[in-house]
């Protein structure tokens, strides 16, 4: 039986010499190229043997992290508890020149938190790659606002908030779901536009796929390994996309990959129940992140406690319980989950570009050290486990 597969091939092409620059002395840049083919599994083997060819893995379903609760936004003024505890609120920087990609559900374009930024968007739900991105769930709206969100109603939601240029990929439907294929397509396609970071609050369905196959006829034992061989592949093509985007503009134009670990533990129901970060956001090359919340003594600076529902194993932590953000139709709302500490730190690290980029540092290297190497367990509380908040809550440069 035929099947949909990604193909990632190099395509090696010269650089856009600068003004006044000899051709001849600009550096060549391998890009990727992300192609779609209808092959049997027979066939896989000789296509990996092309010289050309990085990586191949099937079509795989993909779902949004979706929220594990939902409440009004209270009212308040001033910046949100997230926003405070990252201290973008202290922080000189604004995100000002800094381009951000969000992969999820798109966007509500007219909502007051996006007033004056463009928004080029792209829906990558359908075969064609069409223009439009329309957020028909809300995900997408929140997420978005946190990154990058002017104030609403007094309050500051938007930890970047001077990001002025903002690409918005549509890479899940109304149903919270979407494929491996559209997802390889939109970060190809936001690495191209030059983005700086690209967020993403999702992540494959393996259960999913086990049970799309078993409707096919596999027996379950024959599913879950058949679903197995499709994950690992999958995870090399995303972590050799990946490969790609840091280090397509080179020193120039470094893009960081951000992406939620997931939602499925349940500490409330028992202390054991941690299930392991989430794919892509645990393949070679992505900042996954977990989620925190306020403690006891309710305060941002202080006595932060891990998510009982965030997934262990992450690289690093952000607010995610209680986020205050765009709600879509307008207003704000308060969502929880992994997928709102992801936006933090998709902020957090553009403003990190922007401080970089001031000081004439700004590499893939100093980037990724700038915003693993001063995040920090301070503010958590004193017994929290390393592994489920990583190398801690990341902070937003104060210079």
């Amino acid at each position: 039986m035929k099947e949909r597969f990604l193909v990632l091939r190099r395509v090696v092409t010269p650089s856009t010499p600068p003004a006044g620059a000899e051709a001849a002395t600009t550096a060549a840049r391998t890009l990727p190229d992300v192609q779609i083919h209808i092959l049997d599994r027979r066939d896989v083997p000789e296509l990996r043997s092309d010289p050309g060819v990085r990586a191949v893995a099937p079509s795989m379903p993909v779902r949004l992290i979706t929220p594990v609760q939902r409440s009004a936004a209270p009212a308040s003024t001033g910046p949100t508890w997230g926003v405070q505890a990252v201290r973008a609120d202290t922080s000189p920087r604004s995100g000002a020149g800094v381009v951000v990609a969000v992969l999820d559900t798109g966007i509500d374009v007219s909502h007051p938190a996006f007033s004056g930024v463009s928004l080029i968007r792209r829906d990558f739900t359908g075969p064609d790659d069409a223009e439009g991105g329309v957020d028909d769930q809300g995900h997408g709206t929140h997420c978005a606002g946190t990154i990058f969100g002017r104030d609403v109603e007094g309050q500051r939601i938007g930890v970047a908030r001077g990001v002025e240029r903002a690409l918005i990929g549509k890479v899940l439907g109304s149903n919270g779901g979407g494929t491996s294929e559209g997802i390889a397509r939109a970060i190809t396609w936001a690495t191209q536009q030059g983005a700086h970071v690209i967020s993403m609050s999702l992540g494959m369905d393996f259960p999913g796929l086990v049970a799309q196959l078993i409707t096919q006829g596999l027996p379950p034992e024959l599913a879950t390994s058949r679903a197995l061989v499709d994950y690992r592949a999958n995870l090399d093509l995303f972590g050799a996309l990946a490969d790609y985007a840091r280090a397509f503009g080179g020193d120039v134009v470094p893009t960081q990959l951000v992406a939620a670990a997931g939602n499925e533990s349940r500490r409330q129901q028992d202390p054991d129940w941690e299930v392991s970060v989430a794919p892509p956001a645990t393949a070679d090359g992505f900042t996954s992140v977990a989620a925190v919340g306020l403690g006891s003594a309710g305060r941002p600076d202080q006595g932060l406690v891990v998510a009982p529902f965030s997934n262990t194993g992450a690289t690093v932590a952000g607010p995610g319980v209680g986020v205050v953000s765009a709600q879509m139709g307008g207003g704000l709302v308060a969502y929880s989950g992994t997928s709102m500490a992801t936006p933090h730190v998709a902020g957090v690290t553009a403003l990190w570009v922007e401080a970089l980029a001031a000081a004439g540092d700004l590499t893939r290297l100093t980037l990724e050290t700038a915003v693993r190497g001063h995040a920090t367990r301070a503010p958590l509380v004193p017994d929290v486990d390393r592994l489920d908040v990583g190398l801690g809550l990341v902070q937003a440069p104060q210079t």
